[in-house]
């Protein structure tokens, strides 16, 4: 596995979870629930902050498969991302980490209402764990690299 912290992101449209690993990418845990107004800019200072080998972000993916108004705005927030940061940003397909972070928190004792903050980064958490530990089994990075005007090759 390649040697670096990492950054994973899952897009919300109202909030976007934000979660870390260590550079062994042993553990991911959370860092910030943005408000997605600000999410961008707010990731390009993390970035510069912590040094990522790469950012991570979720791809919602339907269940049969397809692609879904969600999976377009996730794949256009990392393209934007891509346009501002020097590292490679890849999307990884993040089918349930959402629901799997909500049954998570419920699990916890966790009302929804008291879990709508922490949901976005719990699904970080999820979506970057399941990132590394995949690297870690199968030798290659999941998903794919987004390529954007040569800021990250």
């Amino acid at each position: 596995m390649r040697r670096g912290v990492r950054l994973g992101v899952d897009v919300g449209k109202a909030r976007v979870g934000v979660a870390s690993c260590d550079p062994d990418g042993l553990l991911a845990t959370p860092v910030a629930t943005l408000p997605r107004a600000v999410a961008l800019e707010s990731l390009v200072q993390l970035a510069e902050e912590r040094a990522p080998l790469e950012i991570v972000v979720g791809l919602p993916i339907a269940l049969s498969g397809g692609h879904t108004a969600s999976t377009e705005d996730a794949e256009q927030f990392a393209r934007d991302l891509t346009e501002l940061v020097t590292v490679p940003v890849r999307l990884v397909d993040e089918r349930l980490s959402t629901v799997q972070a909500a049954a998570g928190l419920r699990a916890a004792g966790r009302s929804s209402k008291n879990q709508r903050h922490v949901i976005d980064q719990a699904a970080a958490v999820i979506l970057l764990q399941h990132a590394v530990d995949s690297e870690k089994a199968r030798g290659v990075p999941p998903g794919e690299i987004l390529v954007l005007k040569g800021n990250n090759a």
